[in-house]
């Protein structure tokens, strides 16, 4: 669209166009896909008062912040709304170079965006900057925006905490009572509105903020969960889609939401760990750790079982480990710093280890708040097993042979055995051929948190989008990171739609410097998917 359109007065005309009920698009559910419609012209006619971030942001006085109402339950439009909370900076660039707003999610669920108008400061994203409003949100539950807890965060962040490759059959009750426990508090918290956290309620919130921003059509960037609830709003929505980008793509297979999918991402952990281990062992004369992945394997080992005996600074223990050197299979600009404190370690210093490791106190209820909303969203979006058999069964058999993350992630995902609230049958994603405009997605082939396949199977469901994939690597979230081929592909389809012809390949970004690097120093804050 034309930026005088754009951000020109709305006639009735264009009114009606952001109001229009999804063409091509069926939502089963009829009086939630009206209620969509009343949402979005209630938005449309409202907009969004941006101003001055509230100081709970704590985001920079260029960045403006405003509220977006929407329906709890979208079959009651006019019924009790929750306040999503919105960022936005303004495009840099020249009145008729701006195309008006780019809105990103990172995945989750569970993750804000809030953040995302500060990466306009960076150089892989100035022309994008120039050229867009940079968009973010905080979606249902997360944050400020009608947050979800289920538990104390003080009790979810307790530390230190056993994490066993092999649990015992009283570790497996002890896990089962917390799951069930967890579960009620999700139902004691949220009450009536604890079905209403799903990803076809987060597609239709996304349709609503595309109307609040006054924008016809949508431009958008997930990653991770990001494109699976992108997906959704494309099978939905696709009379509404501009660009549409999948950074890091979630398998969309109906089968695979969401026990499967996890499963599959405890095996992918197990190749991503190794590479991990084969990088230090490459540089044993930096860590010491060993000259081979096996014999860093030990090392990582003889410190878990020290940690079980006495936990460094009274709060690391094996799942604390556990969890910081799960951030390793998740991005390689990890890889340094957790070589070094585990070398650090051995060596009879634990101060890096506690510093990379430890809970942060300040960090417990935004911890809390996005396990929460993860763990609605995914018990509500589908049928899971209900026998703790099937569990025992699966995760046994796969531990066998991926013991790095799969107890640890059965544990996460275990409240959904015990969920009270209605589960959905999964949106069957796709469009047909010319019903959406030409889709990018990006992938990394060695991704953990989102295997490969899953890229494949969501361009199979969307004729007409494009994959290109970094070969040989297996950072999750690859947009504006390091690959500047990447990256090269992402600005054009961006700024002018273009797109390869179907499959474009780049080659891996440089392996990481082998020097110890301090946990403040890795670039967290950019675009970096939450949990899935």
């Amino acid at each position: 669209m034309r930026a005088a359109v754009l951000y020109g007065t709305l006639s009735s005309v264009v009114l009606s166009t952001l109001a229009a009920a999804p063409a091509g698009g069926v939502d089963p559910l009829t009086a939630e896909a009206h209620g969509t419609v009343v949402a979005a012209r209630r938005a449309a006619a409202t907009g969004i008062a941006f101003g001055r971030c509230p100081k709970a942001e704590m985001l920079p006085d260029s960045i403006q912040c405003g509220t977006l109402r929407v329906p709890l339950d979208y079959a009651k439009p006019k019924g009790r709304q929750i306040a999503l909370t919105v960022s936005r900076v303004r495009a840099t660039g020249k009145k008729d170079e701006r195309q008006g707003a780019l809105v990103y999610n990172p995945g989750g669920p569970g993750a804000s965006s809030m953040y995302f108008p500060m990466v306009g400061a960076l150089p892989e994203w100035k022309r994008i900057a120039g050229a867009y409003d940079l968009v973010g949100y905080a979606p249902r539950g997360v944050g400020r925006s009608a947050p979800l807890s289920c538990q104390d965060p003080k009790d979810f962040t307790k530390a230190p905490t056993p994490s066993p490759t092999d649990p015992s059959p009283s570790y497996k009750l002890e896990r089962i009572a917390q799951a069930k426990a967890y579960a009620q508090g999700c139902a004691r918290n949220a009450g009536a509105a604890l079905r209403h956290y799903t990803s076809l309620n987060n597609a239709r919130d996304l349709d609503v903020l595309r109307a609040a921003l006054r924008q016809r059509r949508l431009t958008f960037v997930g990653a991770s969960y990001g494109t699976y609830f992108g997906a959704v709003y494309a099978t939905l929505f696709p009379s509404h889609v501009r660009r549409m980008v999948f950074d890091s793509a979630v398998d969309p297979d109906p089968r695979q939401i969401w026990y499967r999918n996890n499963l599959d991402q405890s095996l992918a952990f197990e190749s991503r760990w190794e590479d991990f281990r084969a990088w230090v062992a490459r540089h044993d004369r930096v860590y010491h750790l060993g000259s081979t992945a096996e014999q860093v394997l030990e090392n990582f080992e003889k410190v878990r079982a020290r940690l079980a005996e006495e936990p460094a600074g009274g709060k690391v223990g094996p799942a604390q480990l556990q969890s910081a050197y799960l951030k390793a299979g998740y991005y390689d600009d990890y890889w340094a710093m957790r070589a070094s404190a585990l070398s650090a370690y051995l060596k009879g210093d634990p101060k890096p280890l506690i510093a990379q490791a430890a809970p942060r106190p300040e960090a417990a209820w935004d911890e809390e708040n996005g396990n929460a909303v993860y763990t609605a969203v995914e018990c509500n979006d589908a049928p899971w097993p209900t026998d703790w058999a099937t569990w025992d069964r699966d995760n046994s058999a796969l531990a066998r042979i991926a013991p790095f993350e799969t107890w640890d992630n059965a544990w996460m995902n275990l409240p959904c055995a015990y969920w009270p609230a209605p589960r959905q049958r999964p949106v069957d994603v796709g469009t047909r051929r010319g019903q959406l405009p030409p889709t990018l997605i990006l992938a990394a082939e060695r991704d953990a948190a989102t295997p490969y396949p899953g890229a494949l199977e969501l361009q199979r469901r969307l004729p007409g989008s494009v994959l290109v994939t970094e070969k040989d690597a297996g950072t999750h979230g690859i947009g504006g990171g390091p690959n500047k081929c990447v990256n090269g592909y992402l600005v054009d389809y961006l700024l002018t739609g273009r797109t390869p012809v179907r499959r474009a390949a780049c080659a891996p970004h440089p392996e990481p410097n082998p020097v110890s690097l301090d946990e403040r120093s890795a670039p967290r804050a950019g675009l970096r998917p939450s949990a899935l």
